[in-house]
């Protein structure tokens, strides 16, 4: 199992105005995924594609550090 962070998904999700458990829900993964990942913690590769799929970004964009956090 590859397991990575997303340090790029809380903005991007707050960018489209979505809740968590929204996102969960359009990403088809739990809630607690999405907790996990925003709390800079791995997740894994299979749920950063959906989650990048749902937002309708690049897996890559969503692990790429925010500008507002360097």
């Amino acid at each position: 199992m590859t397991a990575v962070l997303v340090p790029g998904l809380r903005a991007i999700r707050l960018e489209r105005a979505l809740t968590q458990e929204e996102l969960a829900h359009r990403a088809r993964v739990g809630r607690k995924t999405v907790m996990r990942a925003e709390a800079q913690q791995e997740i894994r590769i299979s749920s950063v594609r959906r989650l990048a799929a749902a937002l309708r970004v690049s897996p890559a964009r969503l692990q790429r550090v925010p500008p507002e956090s360097h």
